[in-house]
């Protein structure tokens, strides 16, 4: 079964990091990546973009709208994520904990399902 490694992390927390040690950081998560691949269980990973360069859109009443990032209400963000394929939950759990992101961010497990599925 798919599952999501979803990294949550405060906003503006990158900010905080000197460039080398944002790119200690980056260093980590391409190994664990790397490892998880040599493992047999990874399906793809990407970190992502910063808030101020996401856009948010809805459509209401057949019109949409565009909002640039970054999002006053948002508290958190999306860094990145992990892809993985393993058997069950708690082993996609426990790849989690392995997560160097689980140290300054928090790791979501969500599995791939259908939007009807509730």
């Amino acid at each position: 079964m798919s599952y999501m490694l979803l990294i949550h992390e405060p906003v503006g927390q990158r900010a905080t990091r000197t460039e080398a040690e944002g790119r200690a950081v980056y260093d980590r998560m391409l190994r664990f990546g790397d490892a998880l691949r040599e493992e047999g269980v990874l399906l793809g990973a990407q970190s992502l973009a910063p808030l101020s360069r996401a856009t948010r859109v809805r459509v209401e009443g057949g019109k949409a709208s565009a909002v640039d990032g970054p999002f006053a209400e948002a508290k958190e963000m999306i860094g990145g994520f992990y892809l993985v394929d393993v058997a069950t939950h708690a082993e996609a759990v426990a790849l989690a904990a392995r997560c160097p992101a689980a140290e300054w961010a928090t790791v979501e497990v969500r599995a791939l399902a259908p939007c009807y599925e509730s």
